[in-house]
């Protein structure tokens, strides 16, 4: 089994910034990638980010050059560093790992832009 739980959402302006963490415990070896999918009202959820145990990376199109995903080993935590951000990226972030077995999710977390 895996734990997930995310912080670091909350309101901001357009343009503004925020970082979520994700931070990870129990069969945290079986994972092999981690990172961040969102969901807006009305819509489906999709891939914002992932981070493999190998350090690669992909991004969303639309977040691409603005949002940053990173890992800390010793922390067993994931990173989403959110810049310029802009109304439409206003969504529930859930943190998400996976393994051979199955996928976990975290509780979501609320991030909402607007002025």
């Amino acid at each position: 089994q895996v734990q997930l739980v995310e912080s670091g959402g909350g309101l901001v302006q357009p343009g503004g910034s925020l970082r979520l963490s994700c931070a990870a415990s129990g069969s945290i070896f079986r994972i092999y990638a981690m990172g961040w999918y969102r969901q807006a009202p009305g819509k489906q959820r999709d891939l914002v980010a992932r981070i493999t145990s190998g350090e690669d990376k992909n991004y969303a199109d639309s977040v691409k050059g603005r949002f940053t995903i990173s890992r800390d080993n010793a922390k067993n935590t994931v990173y989403l560093q959110m810049n310029s951000l802009k109304p439409e990226d206003t969504a529930v972030y859930y943190c998400y790992a996976t393994t051979k077995l199955r996928d976990y999710w975290g509780q979501g977390t609320q991030v909402a832009v607007s002025s």
